[in-house]
């Protein structure tokens, strides 16, 4: 019968205090409304951020050439480091935790003409698994540069799909010429769209791919602008790092502790870092959600106070006719809680609503669509809990422990 006296003195309260109880249950509304939309947004910005960055590739090590920063063995300090394509051919052979390897060699601004437009774009020389490491994927009835084009130094290129939109407007670019620097090549992949956001040598979509032997034909080249190396998992990665190091040591004389003596970057290290970030920027997020429904939370407290001092008499009777403070506790916590679900409720049912609106729109650049997963609506659901609760406790528990003869003096 408690709950059921409960609502209905509820509602008698609320009639007494309509203005107060629904500027209080609009505090709530609006700290839920808050609160699960910044959560949304927040982890539709990360998910979208992480979607793009793996863009790049995943458990991939981007490697420099580099300086020394040791004397080793006789050898001073202050040495270029740099790593030839046999060294990438030997270190594929022989070490273990490498899944994939290649070379890079970049030609930048370089004139790319069609038969309908001509701009400049980078070019780079790879091996064929260059495609599985940085996710370069062909749009159907197209490829990526294989090995039959290695070994016959083919003039077959691979180029972006913005490029190909700018090369070819209109047009299907897969099986069309296109002169590089005055050379004409074929067309055999565009690729596959995908979202970026790092790079060090300019998004994929805008740049252009062949045959690493066709380009050192083209090109006088004895280094690689860097190597790119794949571990099996991103576990992996440190250890990969590690075997790389030690072999071009042994190579090229240097401490294997010398951090210097290659520049490298790899994405785990980088994912691990932007999560941080994107963790940090979340909670700071939920945090200021979490303010706005602190205010709505004094708002109840304060007019759970005010139905105590009207309802002191009321209270004494009860307790002078035996109801017992634990029951007294009770009915003023679960009317908070009824003030609590109620604007939560309606919070939580407006929020909804509003992502769902912005999710049937386009996305907005750079932070996708707000995403709101079923732990964040219990997540909600439990502060909501945690917040009625505390605002309720203490005027409940004073209410709990008004002495019947004192509480029926006062009126």
């Amino acid at each position: 019968m408690l709950p059921l006296l409960s609502v209905k003195q509820f509602f008698r309260d609320m009639r007494s205090q309509k203005l107060r109880t629904l500027l209080t249950m609009f505090g709530i509304l609006w700290g839920t409304v808050s609160i699960v939309i910044l959560m949304a947004f927040g982890t539709g910005l990360q998910e979208y951020q992480v979607q793009r960055f793996k863009g790049l590739g995943e458990s991939i090590t981007i490697i420099w050439p580099g300086i020394t920063s040791k004397p080793w063995q006789g050898l001073p300090r202050g040495r270029r480091i740099r790593l030839t394509e046999d060294d990438v051919v030997m270190m594929k052979k022989s070490l273990p935790s490498i899944k994939h390897i290649s070379p890079e060699f970049p030609a930048y601004n370089v004139m790319l003409k069609s038969h309908r437009n001509n701009m400049t774009a980078l070019v780079a020389g790879v091996w064929p698994e260059f495609s599985e490491m940085r996710n370069l994927n062909p749009q159907a009835g197209g490829r990526f540069i294989n090995d039959v084009d290695m070994a016959e130094k083919r003039r077959t290129i691979f180029i972006g799909d913005e490029l190909a939109r700018k090369l070819f407007p209109g047009e299907e670019a897969v099986g069309q010429s296109v002169q590089v620097n005055g050379v004409p090549f074929v067309v055999v992949g565009v690729m596959v769209h995908k979202e970026q956001n790092s790079s060090y040598g300019g998004r994929d979509t805008r740049n252009a791919y062949i045959a690493s032997t066709t380009f050192l034909g083209m090109y006088t080249r004895r280094y690689p602008n860097d190597v790119v190396v794949q571990s099996w998992t991103p576990d992996d990665m440190k250890q990969t790092k590690s075997d790389v190091f030690r072999y071009a040591a042994a190579r090229y004389k240097f401490d294997s502790g010398d951090s210097e003596a290659l520049s490298t970057w790899d994405t785990t290290e980088g994912m691990r870092f932007f999560l941080t970030f994107f963790g940090a920027f979340r909670l700071f997020l939920v945090g200021i959600g979490c303010l706005t429904l602190v205010t709505g939370a004094i708002g109840v407290t304060n007019i759970m106070n005010v139905v105590l001092e009207e309802r002191t008499k009321e209270i004494g009777i009860k307790m002078a006719l035996g109801a017992k403070p634990s029951v007294i506790m009770t009915q003023f916590l679960f009317e908070t809680f009824l003030i609590t679900a109620i604007g939560g409720l309606i919070g939580l049912g407006i929020a909804v609503g509003i992502i769902s609106l912005f999710n049937m729109a386009e996305p907005i650049e750079e932070l996708g669509r707000p995403t709101l997963h079923f732990i964040h609506a219990v997540a909600a659901v439990g502060v909501l809990g945690l917040v009625a609760f505390l605002s309720g406790f203490f005027p409940a528990r004073r209410a709990s422990r008004l002495e019947p003869v004192k509480a029926l003096k006062l009126y």
